[in-house]
């Protein structure tokens, strides 16, 4: 390879473009279960995963209705953070709200 010193110019293989990949995401589900209020459950729509009024009790319903409904769809991280939330108001206010991730 030539030396600069010598007055010589190296030349060097530059990549101009680099390929970028989106991170996968995950929904956050939240569980039925038979003690935890409706209340709680739009609350914790609203105030951990930014649901309007009218979005969080669509989904608080469907999670009534068919044992399960998404909360959310965020990077993993983004969802462990947000089901930890979940699962710490729920522990303080005493109810067993139930929440995990999966793939999306």
């Amino acid at each position: 390879m030539p030396d600069r010193k010598e007055g010589r110019q190296s030349s060097v293989a530059t990549r101009d473009w680099v390929e970028v990949q989106e991170p996968p995401l995950y929904k956050a589900l939240l569980h039925n279960d038979d003690y935890t209020s409706m209340e709680f459950v739009v609350s914790i729509l609203e105030n951990i995963f930014h649901k309007s009024p009218q979005e969080a009790t669509r989904i608080m319903l469907n999670v009534h209705e068919k044992g399960i409904g998404v909360a959310g769809v965020y990077t993993r991280e983004i969802c462990e953070t947000k089901i930890a939330l979940v699962h710490e108001l729920a522990r303080q206010n005493e109810f067993p709200l139930r929440c995990s991730m999966e793939r999306a």
